[in-house]
C-alpha cells in the first residue's frame, strides 16, 4: 500500500484541504478567495502600458452612472 501525499493546507485558514473544495477546506474559504479576486486584492503585476482600447475595459465604473 502506498502512502497518500500530505495535502497542502487551505491557503485561507490553514486547515487541511478538502478534496471537494481543493485547494480550500470548505465552500466558505473558496468564497473568501473569490471575493478577494473580485475586490482587486489579488493582482497580477504588469509592466505593459495599456493601449487606448484597453483603457475602456480597465477604468473604474461609478455605480451611480447611468448605463445605457
Amino acid at each position: 500500500m502506498t502512502a497518500q501525499p500530505k495535502a497542502a493546507p487551505c491557503p485561507i485558514c490553514g486547515q487541511p484541504a478538502s478534496p471537494r473544495y481543493r485547494p480550500f477546506c470548505s465552500r466558505r474559504c473558496a468564497d473568501v478567495d473569490l471575493g478577494r479576486w473580485f475586490s482587486g486584492q489579488y493582482r497580477v503585476p504588469s509592466t505593459e502600458i495599456p493601449s487606448g482600447t484597453d483603457e475602456k475595459y480597465t477604468r473604474r465604473v461609478d455605480p451611480d452612472d447611468e448605463v445605457g
